[in-house]
């Protein structure tokens, strides 16, 4: 298949899909993204793309979304649904598979789930859709994955969710249960090299990772990353309906999927037949390096959220706390002040060493002579120059992280903390004023993170309302000092 081919891709608002998606863009192919809320999805893709309306419910919709195309990534599924969803599944395939063919299309991509022999209902139900896209006669080429980790994926976000919260945790045997994950870059790989392999008919294709694991080694490999210390607990009478009650409790957020992944590891999930190394160049990350890379993403793509946004979009105030994006917690405050934004920046940049911290100075001391206490860096080192910065310069018991010009200061934490910290300072010029967004960032590691942030929570609060109302004093100050 050349470049010029037009591929359609279903499933482009999800987790795979739309990492699919980009990887495709990247690729400069021909795509065309099938929604069912086309407007949902035309604001996260590129002017290359095509956003069409599809419904695997409205055989009409599918005609017209697969005119042209040679090749049809299958990614819709039901993971997050409530109720029955097997014999929907099938019918939604059997619908896709019927109008592929009208529409002459080449080949589909469809991504199942690994396992065999007594599968969970979510298993069984991936390959029933396997079997269904085949009933019409276009060739298919089915990946069969286990657990996928990345930044945002479920899997990853269930196992965090328990190790930064639980220093003890009762396992079930279900945990020790073999599984073979795969990282979310190889497996965009995998389904990215499928456009080009020969057309030689339906295949079945298992990929995983390099290493065969276990739930629980998944979860130590992610603590000892994290420098948590975690005591699991083997027992033998915690089935899996039990456990997801148990993780609805402990992860909320991820109830209703993880109670469906958990019913899903009831049997092995690892790759029995060797052929996709024969058949593609892609040599899969083991855990360790999936973890560290998930971490690692998450961190840039923490950076590149407009967490900003959607504070300032909330229209009521935060809940005790702050909001969490994440891992993390955010806790934000904005001021304006009659003044440009140059001169707002001239408090910011002089902030800490000799100058100070605007309000409470005792108590930053206080907090670095703790710090020093316990083996970290405290105060004592000041700043390098009273009036300038550049990136990477120590500022007390932070460092500079990131620094534009009348724009941003970001100060990352090096006093002994449960997590990471970090303190920006961002300017919004609006003509003859600017707005001066403070902004405190914390990622807790483990329980003991989770208690720091919330029992200090109140005297942050405090301290840094008030130290942004002096640098708003200060750079009333600077402008009557500049005019």
């Amino acid at each position: 298949m050349d470049r010029h081919s037009l591929i359609l891709l279903t499933g482009g608002t999800g987790y795979v899909g739309g990492r699919l998606l980009q990887s495709l863009e990247d690729g400069a192919y021909r795509v065309r993204s099938m929604a069912r809320r086309p407007e949902a999805l035309r604001g996260r893709v590129r002017a290359s793309t095509e956003v069409v309306f599809g419904d695997c419910f409205n055989p009409e919709s599918l005609n017209s979304a697969l005119a042209g195309v040679h090749t049809a990534y299958y990614l819709v599924h039901s993971m997050g649904s409530v109720g029955p969803f097997e014999e929907k599944d099938r019918q939604a395939a059997g619908n896709f598979a019927k109008a592929a063919c009208l529409a002459k299309v080449r080949r589909i991509i469809y991504l199942g789930g690994l396992g065999e022999g007594a599968l969970s209902r979510h298993l069984r139900s991936r390959q029933e859709v396997g079997e269904a896209l085949l009933s019409a006669g276009v060739e298919v080429i089915e990946f069969r994955a286990s657990i996928v980790i990345g930044s945002g994926s479920v899997s990853f976000e269930i196992v965090r969710a328990l190790v930064e919260r639980l220093p003890v945790m009762i396992c079930p045997a279900w945990v020790s249960i073999a599984a073979q994950p795969i990282g979310i870059e190889d497996l965009v790989s995998y389904l990215l090299e499928a456009l080009a392999l020969p057309h030689t008919g339906n295949r079945i294709i298992e990929i995983g990772g390099a290493d065969q694991v276990s739930y629980e080694e998944i979860m130590r490999e992610y603590a000892r990353q994290r420098t948590l210390r975690r005591y699991m607990i083997s027992v033998p009478v915690l089935t899996p309906r039990l456990s997801s009650l148990w993780l609805g409790l402990v992860t909320p957020v991820y109830a209703r999927i993880g109670r469906k992944l958990i019913d899903s590891i009831r049997n092995p999930t690892v790759v029995r037949d060797p052929a996709a190394r024969k058949l593609f160049s892609i040599r899969p990350k083991g855990i360790s390096a999936m973890i560290a890379r998930a971490i690692v993403n998450e961190d840039r793509e923490f950076a590149s959220t407009k967490w900003s946004d959607a504070l300032s979009s909330r229209g009521e105030a935060p809940s005790w706390g702050s909001v969490r994006f994440g891992n993390r917690f955010v806790d934000s405050s904005e001021i304006a002040v009659n003044v440009p934004a140059d001169v707002a920046f001239r408090p910011i940049r002089r902030i800490g060493g000799k100058t100070g911290w605007y309000y409470g100075d005792w108590l930053w001391q206080v907090r670095g002579l703790v710090d020093l206490l316990v083996g970290g860096v405290g105060v004592r080192r000041g700043r390098r120059d009273p009036e300038m910065l550049q990136v990477g310069d120590p500022l007390d018991f932070w460092r500079v992280e990131a620094l534009e010009e009348n724009r941003k200061l970001l100060l990352a934490a090096e006093m002994k903390l449960p997590g990471r910290a970090w303190l920006q300072f961002a300017i919004e010029d609006k003509g003859p004023t600017s707005l001066i967004r403070q902004t405190a960032i914390f990622d807790p590691i483990g329980l003991a993170g989770l208690v720091y942030w919330y029992v200090l929570y109140p005297i942050h609060k405090f301290i840094f309302s008030r130290m942004l109302r002096a640098i708003a004093t200060a750079c009333r100050e600077e402008k009557n000092i500049s005019e």
